[in-house]
């Protein structure tokens, strides 16, 4: 699919900057929002209506917050090829509603590094679900948006506005390919983390 329709979006970040104006702008496209946590009370503190996480899988957030997203009325909703009638027809049949959009930004293990914390309080800051979400979204491209850091916000605002709350393939693709680098550079520093390496000179 060339232009992707915009009409769910799934919304959980770190850096919150910028994101009550970016959800704004995607609720005047009529767009459901998704999301968990503190990104959803950030955004009903701001008066936008947000469905939670729970509510889509009907399963709560459990252990204290690692596992929200980890669910297949998640990624189901991500990963089904939009061209493909099967993937369509599966998720009408389990009643999943396809997601369109992820908008993801992961814990800040580089500022925790910078923390005197022990070895069990840093592996708390090594996010699991959005690293997942974003590779999912980034692999199903075709039929999925993925926006991995508040610098591409403006991008995608253009988009959204110039193209009738679509996206291009072109686009997609892009953020796709910066997602992925962006993912190997935070797996990366954590691998150094854990192995006790210096950072490479």
């Amino acid at each position: 699919m060339h232009y992707l329709p915009i009409k769910r979006a799934l919304m959980s970040v770190t850096d919150k900057s910028g994101l009550v104006e970016l959800a704004q702008t995607l609720r005047q496209g009529n767009v459901e929002l998704v999301s968990t946590g503190g990104t959803m009370r950030q955004l009903t503190q701001a008066g936008i209506e947000v469905l939670s996480v729970s509510e889509v899988t009907g399963f709560p957030e459990i252990l204290g917050g690692r596992v929200k997203t980890l669910h297949p009325r998640i990624h189901a909703g991500v990963l089904a090829d939009k061209d493909n009638p099967e993937h369509l027809q599966t998720l009408e049949e389990q009643g999943i509603a396809p997601i369109d959009l992820i908008c993801v930004n992961l814990y800040d293990f580089a500022g925790a590094l910078s923390r005197s914390l022990s070895d069990n309080e840093l592996v708390e800051e090594i996010d699991i679900g959005g690293p997942t979400l974003l590779r999912a979204g980034s692999k199903n491209y075709h039929s999925v948006g993925v926006i991995p850091s508040t610098e591409h916000y403006p991008r995608l605002v253009q988009e959204l506005e110039t193209q009738d709350f679509r996206l291009s393939l072109d686009f997609r693709r892009e953020m796709a390919a910066a997602t992925f680098k962006m993912i190997s550079r935070y797996d990366a520093l954590i691998a150094r983390a854990l192995g006790n390496e210096a950072e490479p000179g």
